[in-house]
């Protein structure tokens, strides 16, 4: 298997259990890595033959964009989901995390591991 990976990906999303995080749409890093045979495109030289990662981010972006989880573990489950049934990858790692959110700490998160 191989891996296309996006990393550090900013993107807006309605996170969190506090009511001064629900007021606002915060921006979370994501990072990812697909697991996903490249053989195809490798051979054919077209990006139709495997998965494009400007269509994951923009689709990523649009589908958090409005939606609203309270724990960091919800919305990783939710991008490994979005990510198997969307464009049919084998497995994904996912990494997610809030920026800023305590004093002397750049970003606490959660990574998890899926596959169908």
């Amino acid at each position: 298997m191989d891996i296309i990976f996006i990393e550090e990906l900013r993107a807006e999303t309605w996170i969190g259990i506090y009511p001064r995080e629900k007021a606002v749409a915060q921006t979370v890093e994501i990072s990812l890595q697909i697991g996903v045979s490249t053989a195809s495109a490798g051979a054919s030289d077209d990006i139709r033959d495997t998965v494009d990662y400007a269509v994951v981010v923009e689709r990523l972006r649009g589908d958090l964009s409005s939606s609203h989880f309270n724990l960091l573990e919800a919305l990783a489950e939710h991008v490994a989901s979005y990510l198997l049934e969307t464009f049919a990858v084998h497995w994904v790692r996912v990494s997610v995390a809030k920026l800023g959110m305590m004093p002397g700490v750049k970003r606490v998160g959660v990574i998890i591991e899926r596959s169908i």
